[in-house]
């Protein structure tokens, strides 16, 4: 029974603390002011661009390393399918994506998806936890701490754009929240199918970062620096840095 609980709370602490960076949108007065917006918009660019090479790539080399093809090949082609596959998702679901301002739906799904492969890391985790592996159970409660301490600015990254593109700060809020709800559910497909899912994370992760580049490169950088801004360009080092110092912290 104690098992179950540990387990529990693995796999929903992520989630609760992207939550709570969602959140983050209640404390936010002024979202429509220019300055702001391109501040907010600057801050979820690097915050993005740092998740997606910390995060994701790295992680994804690591793993290569272990596989049968040259380290490199995973996350390379990973990377280019996930931005070409978000642009071909975003032509084939238009309607769906586009029905507000462009960039919104695009980023909650760039999120989302890279909260996947983070949910199946957090699950595999728990499978070696539940299976007895010496320390497996302290591990599992670092790295899911680690993440939702990491996921917490991801929350804010989607809500406070959504709130200065007109949003009422309650749907900004449950979109956030919202891109969250997949590393539960990850988490139990990767306990569910621990050794097929170990063998994808190098694939799951590369293109999971490929749709948050893609993202930041078509919207969010170009949002932040419209006119020469330098607040903007100050606040995608400062989201980088952010994010950067968080994933090697922990």
């Amino acid at each position: 029974m104690e098992q179950i609980f540990l387990t529990a709370a693995v796999l929903l602490l992520p989630m609760l603390c992207t939550t709570a960076g969602a959140a983050g949108v209640f404390l936010l007065r002024r979202t429509g002011e220019p300055a702001t917006r391109r501040m907010l918009c600057g801050m979820a660019a690097g915050i993005m661009l740092a998740a997606s090479v910390w995060s994701l790539l790295l992680p994804a080399i690591e793993r290569a390393e272990q596989g049968p093809l040259p380290a490199w090949v995973p996350p390379a082609v990973g990377l280019l399918l996930g931005a070409v596959g978000l642009l071909r998702l975003e032509t084939l679901a238009g309607r769906l994506l586009n029905a507000g301002p462009g960039r919104c739906g695009r980023m909650v799904l760039a999120v989302t998806l890279h909260n996947l492969p983070e949910g199946m890391v957090v699950g595999l985790a728990a499978a070696l936890a539940l299976r007895g592996e010496p320390d497996a159970i302290s591990g599992a409660l670092a790295l899911a701490l680690g993440i939702g301490l990491q996921n917490i600015p991801e929350g804010a990254a989607v809500s406070l754009p959504l709130a200065q593109e007109g949003r009422s700060k309650r749907r900004a809020f449950a979109a956030g929240a919202a891109s969250g709800l997949v590393e539960p559910l990850g988490g139990l497909l990767a306990l569910a199918l621990a050794g097929w899912v170990s063998a994808a994370l190098p694939w799951l992760m590369s293109l999971a970062a490929g749709c948050m580049v893609c993202v930041t490169a078509q919207e969010m950088i170009p949002e932040a620096v419209e006119a020469d801004e330098p607040a903007g360009v100050i606040s995608v080092v400062a989201g980088f840095a952010l994010m950067m110092a968080l994933d090697v912290a922990l």
